[in-house]
């Protein structure tokens, strides 16, 4: 009676643990793409892109701004001989030799010096102010980079989230074709038991049943395969089980006419990324032209026992330049000119790309409602066929192969129509991210 007890309790703790374990969220489609958009590692990677491109830029930015120095030094000195070739003024108008001392040689072993500069760029040849205007567009290229990023996010969380459902609704049709193939097979032992049934027609009918089976416990690999893919992008706990909402499979409007004007933000990204490189090459031409800067400074400096110099400033103006770049920038200017002519044909490639890209999504969004409509014909047809047959076998007309043929036939035109109107929800959205307009969709 102890040991019953403790295994009623044991039992109780373990269906608690695996309910706690096991956590069911219902999430739309749209909440998904939300989560993902928020909390995946291919949206933090694209925010973080921004935010170094933004960093890049305000290194850049301080380039023009001066340069401003302080040092400061301390030596100790040993044996330092100084001699001083300042003329002093006398007035002895000839002294006698005989008269005068040598003077004694100060001690000198430190010496302090303090000094401070200042450079404020004046004139670059127009270097920094292109590279500045070269960073600013690679933070809008790294801007539309991360939209077109969201959009390629939200397109793969729609696909793994179509591929779940797909998965949900076959297992759910096998689920109810096995319970027909078991009543299948009651009925066909009864019958066969009471000499009404050749055995070998029952053991196609438990045959089919295993089948059944095996298929069902496939389709339940899929769906725990598929759940765990998606949770793990989302950032879910590992227990999260899914429960998809059918009612993001309802069918999409047909489509009445092409968007002209496509704006996609991995276009706008790689025009950025163009005309980046364009500033790049100024930048580049920059180094044909002298610098000049603003310098100031400030020293200190105590030589002990010998020299104090104090209150020592300078302002001044200074320039520079290198004349052997006049020779060797120009491999640097033809590198620069290169990555941009590089950039301008890639594109041009990208925007044929994308119209391609968009005309195969609108063919492939309308054969999807055309399948589906295909589809739903054949399930009705497959439906009366499997009524009409089971009538016929019922009365003795159609063999165990026809009943059973009718039914696979059944079922797989159930399952094509659940991946068919599914598959127009698809299109729909990848007709959406060819255009650009995924997220925006989703939002509105």
């Amino acid at each position: 009676m102890k040991s019953k007890f403790l295994f009623i309790l044991l039992l109780l703790f373990s269906s608690t643990a695996m309910l706690r374990a096991q956590e069911i969220k219902n999430f739309t489609l749209k909440d998904a793409v939300h989560i993902a958009l928020e909390k995946s590692d291919d949206a933090r990677i694209s925010e973080t892109k921004v935010i170094t491109a933004q960093n890049e830029l305000q290194t850049t930015k301080n380039a023009q701004y001066p340069d401003v120095s302080v040092s400061g030094q301390y030596q100790y000195l040993t044996n330092a001989n100084a001699e001083f070739s300042l003329a002093t003024n006398t007035n002895d108008a000839d002294p006698d030799p005989a008269d005068t001392e040598p003077a004694a040689t100060p001690q000198i072993n430190q010496l302090l010096l303090g000094q401070a500069s200042v450079s404020m760029p004046l004139f670059s040849g127009f270097k920094l102010k292109n590279t500045v205007e070269a960073s600013e567009n690679r933070v809008k290229a790294a801007t539309f980079s991360a939209e077109s990023d969201k959009e390629s996010i939200a397109l793969q969380t729609i696909r793994d989230y179509v591929n779940l459902y797909k998965a949900h609704r076959t297992v759910e049709l096998l689920k109810e074709n096995l319970k027909s193939a078991e009543q299948r097979v009651n009925d066909f032992s009864a019958m066969e038991e009471n000499g009404l049934l050749a055995r070998n027609d029952l053991l196609k009918a438990e045959l089919r049943k295993s089948n059944v089976g095996l298929t069902l416990a496939q389709a339940k690999k899929n769906v725990s395969i598929l759940n765990y893919r998606l949770v793990t992008f989302l950032k879910l706990p590992d227990e999260t089980e899914i429960n998809v909402d059918e009612t993001n499979f309802d069918l999409m409007p047909t489509l009445q006419e092409v968007n002209p004007d496509i704006s996609r933000p991995d276009l706008e990204a790689l025009n950025y990324q163009k005309l980046a490189a364009e500033k790049n090459v100024k930048s580049a031409q920059g180094d044909y032209y002298p610098t000049v800067a603003l310098t100031g400074g400030y020293i200190a400096l105590d030589l002990q026992n010998a020299l104090t110099v104090t209150n020592a400033m300078n302002v001044g103006v200074a320039v520079s330049y290198d004349l052997a770049d006049i020779f060797k920038n120009k491999s640097k200017v033809r590198t620069a000119k290169s990555k941009a002519e590089q950039l301008e044909y890639n594109y041009d490639k990208a925007a044929d790309q994308v119209r391609v890209e968009v005309r195969n999504a609108q063919e492939e969004y309308q054969l999807a409602q055309q399948n589906f409509e295909v589809y739903s014909q054949s399930e009705e047809q497959a439906t009366e066929n499997y009524r009409i047959v089971k009538d016929k076998y019922d009365n003795g007309l159609q063999d165990t192969n026809d009943l059973l043929e009718a039914d696979v036939q059944r079922l797989q035109t159930k399952i094509n129509l659940a991946n068919a109107k599914a598959n127009i929800t698809q299109r729909y959205y990848e007709l959406q991210r060819a255009e650009g307009n995924l997220v925006n969709q989703l939002n509105n």
